[in-house]
């Protein structure tokens, strides 16, 4: 009996099934923090969701006050997948930041960034990114200032976004952050690896109801890849003072994101249901 043709028949199922286009049978979770850089309460509690939760995922703010500790910590970390947190806008009314680079434009009368993207109606006139003459080439050279800070001093970054949504104000704007992650080589297809968005704990209003709903809705995901963002924080007097109009409870509400990060109950979860953690550099 002449075997080769056997051969090529179990090579080419083989490859059938390799390249079949079944969908994954994995469930990854990209758990992101945002804002690490924009206080000291931030960058440990970001630290601890890493060291002791989920969170995978991280970006650092190059122009806020704690730079440079979340710096010394996310260099203390490598495991810690990290990205730019591009930022133009500066919300809170008792902490500010402004650019690193001479962007008359951006900023308003004291030199801070505005305090929102768009403008609000229970804001007064004339505080948002929206309602300024912004010029294009300030935020490319702001944006790339900020970029070339955190490549500096943490070299293994690998990706990028925008704080607040700011790439969404105009169309040349997302052109320009575009160009921008391909120039770095911090683009992340999620369209290629059908990246969806993970429902965490919806509109739970109490810290257990958080996490009872964070734990039913990680046991409900199938086979995939799915991501979730927030901002770790601790309760502390340094966040207490933190707040704009709207969102007075900012040390409550994130000191619970970093309970949940860092909850037995949702750690166990992830294990049962054998869901792989995953970062920015997986999809890359």
């Amino acid at each position: 009996m002449n075997k080769a043709p056997l051969v090529l028949v179990l090579s080419f199922m083989i490859l059938s099934l390799c390249f079949s286009g079944e969908p994954d049978k994995e469930i990854k979770l990209l758990i992101r923090g945002d804002d690490i850089g924009c206080s000291h309460a931030a960058n440990i509690a970001c630290i601890n969701s890493y060291q002791n939760g989920i969170m995978r995922s991280v970006e650092i703010m190059p122009v806020c006050a704690w730079f440079p500790e979340a710096v010394k910590l996310l260099n203390e970390n490598p495991g810690l997948d990290v990205g730019v947190h591009l930022a133009l806008t500066s919300e809170w009314e008792n902490i500010k930041w402004g650019p690193l680079t001479y962007a008359p434009s951006l900023v308003d009368e004291n030199g801070y960034f505005f305090p929102m993207v768009w403008q609000r109606e229970d804001f007064p006139p004339y505080t948002s990114l929206q309602k300024s003459d912004w010029k294009l080439e300030e935020i490319e050279n702001e944006l790339r200032a900020q970029i070339e800070m955190v490549i500096k001093h943490v070299p293994h970054v690998s990706h990028m976004g925008g704080h607040m949504g700011f790439s969404g104000l105009d169309p040349r704007i997302g052109e320009l952050m575009n160009k921008l992650s391909q120039e770095y080589h911090f683009e992340v297809d999620f369209e290629k690896h059908h990246v969806k968005r993970f429902e965490g704990w919806g509109q739970a209003k109490s810290l257990k109801e958080r996490i009872n709903n964070f734990v039913k809705n990680l046991n409900k995901l199938e086979p995939g890849t799915y991501i979730f963002i927030d901002h770790p924080a601790l309760d502390t007097p340094e966040m207490r003072a933190v707040y704009h109009k709207g969102y007075e409870n900012v040390a409550v509400d994130r000191d619970w994101v970093t309970k949940v990060f860092t909850n037995k109950k949702v750690k166990n979860a992830v294990k049962k249901k054998n869901i792989k953690l995953i970062s920015y550099k997986d999809l890359k």
